[in-house]
């Protein structure tokens, strides 16, 4: 005989009633079933689970301690029903997500946001990686979900979701003369060194740049080139060069630089999606709807407005 489901729940209902009759009740079976499946139990076990006391029974040392483990095999039973009921709604799970640096300033922190808010069951692990390399590991699956800027190069056998668009400002150490201006035209920078953001590490951005410069009348001159914002940026605030950053960058603030809009910053636009597999994971997919209903919040308030964005 084996230690079914119902027969470990026929012997815990019975342990907290002791009485064979409210048991049956509970159980939605008659009496005489009962008793006999007990004692079916009892000779499995080798041991006496319980005396009978008159009209009802008692549990003896053998049968309080099989009734906590019988409590607790059918709890974990429930526990892991349940479990994977939800992993299956996309409501619990483990996520693998990777995201370019450039979005770990702003969009990532909010999805971390949201994914905690309204699906707290969903754990995200996060990684760092460029975009060509995110696309394959989502690819091969060694990543669920990507957040990366467009174009990928090689969009084969991926989904591919816009999650939000972002503007490009112009970041300028304190004390520049553009630190306090409105919105500047780009042919006010002809005479600006710039450090440039490597093509390698963030080509739309590069190529959008180069481009729209060009139709103002100047190349960018690179004093500098580096592979992350954080780099950029100190060689802005260390007064070596100006560069040009998302604007998102502009929402954390830097004590030793300004943020200044652009009046081209209306071309000066980058798409942030999302990678996944065409089937993805149920919790997957509860990401992306999530970030489909709340692109407004990642894609966060309206265009800088002023040097202090």
């Amino acid at each position: 005989m084996e230690l079914t489901s119902r027969l470990l729940e026929q012997f815990v209902v019975l342990a907290e009633e002791k009485h064979f009759g409210r048991a049956a009740h509970r159980l939605s079976m008659s009496q005489p079933p009962l008793s006999q499946a007990m004692q079916r139990l009892e000779r499995r076990l080798g041991v006496p689970l319980l005396e009978r006391a008159g009209r009802g029974v008692q549990l003896t040392a053998a049968g309080v301690a099989f009734a906590a483990d019988a409590k607790r095999l059918l709890e974990a039973q429930d526990a892991a029903v349940a479990r994977v009921r939800r992993v299956g709604r996309g409501v619990e799970g483990t996520v693998r997500l990777g995201y370019v640096s450039s979005l770990g300033y702003w969009h990532l922190p909010q999805l971390l946001t949201l994914a905690a808010r309204e699906v707290p069951g969903i754990r995200l692990d996060v990684r760092q990686r460029d975009s060509a390399e995110l696309a394959e590991q989502v690819r091969q699956g060694a990543v669920d979900l990507a957040l990366v800027r467009l174009p990928v190069t090689d969009q084969a056998d991926l989904a591919v979701q816009e999650v939000a668009e972002e503007r490009t400002v112009l970041a300028v150490p304190l004390g520049h003369p553009l630190a306090d201006a409105g919105p500047v035209p780009l042919s006010r920078l002809r005479d600006e060194e710039f450090v440039t953001a490597a093509p390698s590490a963030m080509a739309r951005m590069h190529d959008l740049i180069q481009e729209v410069c060009r139709e103002a009348g100047f190349v960018p001159r690179s004093r500098a080139q580096a592979e992350e914002l954080t780099s950029m940026l100190g060689y802005t605030a260390a007064r070596v060069a100006v560069c040009f950053v998302p604007e998102r960058i502009a929402a954390l603030g830097h004590p030793m630089i300004r943020f200044v809009p652009l009046a081209e910053a209306h071309r000066l636009v980058t798409t942030v999606a999302a990678l996944s597999r065409p089937a993805a994971d149920p919790a997957v997919e509860t990401l992306l709807e999530l970030m489909k209903r709340h692109r407004q919040e990642i894609e966060g308030p309206a265009a800088a407005a002023g040097p202090e964005a």
